[in-house]
């Protein structure tokens, strides 16, 4: 029992430090070498492929960016395409309390980028990350 505690607690270690890195590397200007984009890039990687498959919602909202890319999409257009809730949507796209984790988010991610498009108007689209992982995980 002990040392199966001991090995969740080194998970949620691990994942913190990962979390940590990205956050790092996401305040990081644009200035940065291309070494630096490529170790952020192998970084998140593995953790947005795991969020997307722990979240069929989170996968489908990404598929339909990529689908509609390079155009932008807003929330309910987003629910009546993949047949989920516009709540869904913004809570896999932003996060939302303990169901969709902010840090899991496709904005936290890297995957998404919101736009405004006027007043009250958010608009989402994929970023080039992201396009680059829906296609790497539709091959």
């Amino acid at each position: 029992m002990q040392a199966n505690m001991q090995v969740n607690v080194q998970v949620v270690i691990r994942r913190r430090i990962v979390l940590l890195i990205m956050k790092y590397i996401h305040k990081l200007d644009g200035m940065q070498q291309e070494n630096d984009l490529e170790l952020s890039i192998d970084i998140r990687r593995p953790l947005v492929v795991r969020a997307l498959r722990r979240s069929n919602v989170r996968k489908k909202i990404a598929e339909y960016l990529f689908e509609i890319s390079p155009s932008s999409s807003y929330t309910s257009e987003i629910a009546y395409n993949i047949k989920t809730t516009p709540t869904n949507v913004i809570g896999a796209i932003r996060g939302m309390e303990s169901r969709y984790k902010e840090d899991e988010s496709l904005l936290g991610l890297g995957l998404v980028e919101e736009k405004h498009g006027g007043k009250n108007i958010k608009l989402y689209a994929l970023t080039p990350f992201g396009k680059d992982v829906i296609e790497s995980l539709k091959r």
